[in-house]
């Protein structure tokens, strides 16, 4: 009897299965396999304390990161591209590559740098669904996780900082959005009426960019212009992902989105009120340190200590 699948990953919103790219990968890939997968969402009891999501636990393997997760399911007879020839094999490959490098840091920094979808959108979510204290910690931390790997791929001379590097990274995205969408033309999926490996990758990447609702949306304005890839993952989600992994219906997201909200405006008043504590603080008055009175002799205090010092 094969080992049970259980895959821990981030759960869902604004009609996702998952919000996180990596997870979401994971579990498309699982379905386009038929991989029979027990999905155990991150919430307060949780006890990870480095954020490596998903992980892969079959009996006694433990596996993270979704290529590595992908590799041992096909190991296990869960293969979505076995019907591939070699040279659709070999385009996989290049895709992916291509994906993470030119897609995947401009998914970081809308996610994890812009600081108005970080602290509005990215950070509430995620801290909602992390137990205390871990829920004050690991949001930052994956943030500066993101931004040290845009950095790392991209950072190189002459473009040494995030500011430097932002306006690049989406430019890249934009044309390997154009890309995907050349490539996938009309058909259904990226090798013709039967999703692979290829479609887990692009799904996971673009469905989280076309779905969560950002206040700055740069590069989601430019996906939902490529029509084909905004009904490659509306169609992925209707035939694979028709209920949300807690098993809200698409119409119950829409109480989620909103419970999501008066948390975010939740978490923006407490910032806002400890700023603005900070703020009184330093721009209180500050008194200067109290000087001691010089102490003045008279006259004959004067001649009475001039006489001492002159005594022997």
């Amino acid at each position: 009897m094969a080992a049970p699948l259980e895959l821990s990953c981030w759960g869902g919103g604004w009609g996702l299965p998952s919000v996180h790219s990596e997870s979401l990968v994971v579990m498309a890939y699982a379905k386009f396999s038929g991989a029979p997968l027990k999905v155990n969402v991150i919430d307060s009891t949780w006890r990870g304390s480095r954020g490596e999501v998903p992980i892969l636990t079959a009996d006694d393997n433990i596996v993270s990161q979704p290529a590595k997760i992908l590799n041992f399911l096909r190991k296990q007879k869960y293969n979505a591209d076995y019907e591939l020839s070699a040279k659709q094999g070999a385009d996989t490959l290049a895709y992916i590559a291509l994906l993470e490098e030119k897609l995947l840091p401009a998914v970081l920094h809308t996610f994890w740098v812009e600081s108005d979808n970080y602290f509005t959108v990215t950070k509430p979510w995620f801290a909602s669904r992390i137990p205390f204290p871990l829920s004050l910690i690991l949001p930052g931390k994956m943030s500066r996780g993101a931004l040290n790997r845009i950095l790392l791929t991209r950072g190189e001379p002459p473009l040494y900082h995030v500011q430097e590097v932002e306006a690049q990274i989406y430019r890249d995205a934009k044309e390997c959005l154009n890309l995907l969408s050349d490539r996938l033309g009309r058909s259904q999926f990226f090798f013709g009426d039967t999703p692979s490996t290829l479609d887990a990758y692009v799904f996971g990447f673009l469905a989280p960019l076309y779905k969560v609702q950002f206040p700055k949306v740069q590069l989601q304005e430019h996906l939902k212009q490529l029509s084909n890839l905004c009904r490659f993952c509306d169609d992925i989600l209707n035939s694979y992902f028709r209920l949300s992994l807690g098993g809200i219906s698409p119409a119950g997201q829409e109480t989620v989105d909103a419970n999501l909200q008066k948390l975010t405006q939740l978490v923006n008043k407490e910032s806002n009120l400890i700023e603005k504590m900070d703020d009184n603080l330093r721009q209180s008055p500050q008194l200067p340190p109290r000087k001691l009175p010089a102490l003045r002799l008279t006259p004959a205090e004067e001649d009475s200590n001039s006489l001492q010092r002159l005594s022997p």
